[in-house]
Formats: C-alpha cells, sequence, structure tokens
C-alpha cells in the first residue's frame, strides 16, 4: 500500500461518521478513494441492519405468538401489523415515515409539562432504524409463525406429558423448536434485511453533511466520474463479503439449533437471494 493511499484512508475512512477531512474528493478519484468511501459508508449499513435485526427479533417472536394466540384481541392487531408492513414497499414506507416524522413540531411535545424533543426522528440514524425495525420484524414474524405451527404434536405432547406449561412449556420446548424451524428462512431474511440498507438515503431520510452509506458514496462517485462499472462493483463486493459473514454467523448457530439431531438429519442453510420486496 502506497503512502498517498496511507493518508487517504486515514483521512476518509470514517469519513461516514463525521471524522477526518470535511470536504469529500472533487478530482482525481483514485481507487483507494473510491474503496475507502464507499467502505465507510457500510459502517452506517451494519448498524442499520445490526440493530434492526437484534431488536426485531424479538419483537417478531411476540408478533408470532400474538398471531398465533386464540384471543381475538392479541391476533388480529398482529395480523393487521404483519400484513401492512409485508404487503407495503419497504421504499414507500420510508418515505412516509419521513414525511410523517417532519409533520412533528420542531419544538417538541408537551407532555405532562416535560417537553420531548422530535427533531432527531427526522435523522436516518432514528427514523429510518426504526422503519427497518418494524419492517424486518413483520417478516420475521411471519417466518416464526409459520415455524410455530409446523412445531411436531409429538413435541407438544411430551411436554404435557412431563408437567410444563405456560412459559416454562414455550422456553423449553416450543421457542426453541421453532427458532430451528424457522432458522433456514430466517437467515434469507436477515441478508436481504442488510440489503434494503441500501435504500435508506434514497428514500427520503437525508445525509446530513454528507454523510452516507456505501450506497451513497458509490452513486457519488458514479455521478463525478460517470463511470458507474468501478464504484458499484465495489459496492457489490463489499455487501457480498457481509452476506458471507452473515452466512457463516448464522450457521453456526444453526449447527448450534440442531445439535441433538444425527449429522445426515441436520437441515442446511438454503440461501434464497430476495430481488424486491
Amino acid at each position: 500500500m502506497s503512502d498517498s493511499c496511507t493518508q487517504i484512508i486515514a483521512d476518509y475512512a470514517f469519513r461516514s461518521l463525521g471524522y477526518g477531512e470535511r470536504l469529500l474528493p472533487r478530482t482525481d478519484f483514485t481507487l483507494c478513494h473510491e474503496f475507502t468511501l464507499i467502505g465507510s459508508g457500510l459502517i452506517w449499513n451494519i448498524y442499520f441492519g445490526t440493530l434492526a435485526l437484534l431488536f426485531g427479533f424479538f419483537f417478531a417472536t411476540g408478533l408470532a405468538l400474538a398471531k398465533a394466540a386464540p384471543s381475538a384481541v392479541l391476533r388480529r392487531p398482529a395480523e393487521l401489523f404483519i400484513f401492512v408492513f409485508r404487503g407495503s414497499p419497504l421504499f414507500i414506507q420510508f418515505f412516509l415515515a419521513y414525511e410523517l416524522l417532519v409533520m412533528l413540531p420542531k419544538a417538541g411535545i408537551d407532555v405532562f409539562g416535560i417537553t420531548i424533543e422530535t427533531a432527531w426522528t427526522t435523522k436516518a440514524w432514528a427514523g429510518a432504524l426504526f422503519v427497518l425495525f418494524l419492517n424486518t420484524s413483520a417478516y420475521s414474524a411471519e417466518i416464526f409463525y409459520g415455524a410455530l405451527q409446523s412445531v411436531p404434536k409429538g413435541d407438544i405432547e411430551a411436554a404435557d406429558a412431563y408437567g410444563l406449561t405456560g412459559w416454562s412449556k414455550f422456553r423449553r420446548v416450543l421457542w426453541p423448536t421453532m427458532l430451528r424451524l424457522a432458522w433456514p428462512s430466517y437467515t434469507n431474511e436477515a441478508i436481504f434485511l442488510f440489503h434494503a440498507t441500501t435504500l435508506v438515503y434514497f428514500s427520503g431520510f437525508p445525509a446530513f453533511q454528507q454523510r452516507g452509506d456505501a450506497l451513497y458514496y458509490a452513486k457519488f462517485f458514479a455521478d463525478k466520474t460517470f463511470n458507474p462499472f468501478i464504484p458499484y462493483p465495489i459496492t457489490a463486493f463489499y455487501f457480498i463479503l457481509v452476506t458471507l459473514t452473515l452466512i457463516g454467523l448464522f450457521g453456526i448457530i444453526n449447527r448450534r439449533l440442531n445439535r441433538h439431531l444425527p449429522g445426515q438429519h441436520r437441515p442446511k442453510l438454503r440461501i434464497r437471494p430476495q430481488i424486491i420486496r
């Protein structure tokens, strides 16, 4: 690595977070510039994907249980939530969320004499993350619900025979079996979620001080150089690395979930990339 590339990395490695050079390069773009800035923007994609997936996992579990509940008070709201977020395009969800958040009073909302700030909700790190969280929760909930319905009847009867009920029955029998059955499909959802993070800065949420994600910087270079065949393949390369990392991590968890099964009966992850949502 040349000294000039080392300096470029030092200047722009954390540019997407507001550290380093304040101004983006204007001329004489090199591969080092493009790899560094697009890689810097990838930090935001990882941030959005990781937190949305983490919080969405638990919310999706609750939604799946609510949808499977015999009570209509729990079941109907869960079904409606899942239908709305699975039935509408993610791009439109970003756009509508931003427009609604912009309408909040700039001075904040007064609640029992306490002023709650609202300006931060229009920032991508908060507003876009919330949309991704809701969206992946809906898709994951449908996956978990299907797995919950597929739990073998014999497992449930065995749990009943051992006297397990309520939370103990769910934690020790239903939940592990549900995860084991749902994990291959959930892995595909996780991969697509990280890919979907590229929509954030093209759907209403502005990039503050040019602090965007990987695709934001790829478009910047494509517009400046009139050559999309370098920055976009670089972006694809980074996301392939992210995908391989996810496959590896989720594969480890999949083996953990199925460790009690003989090797030949352990389900393998089948990755089915989604083209559109």
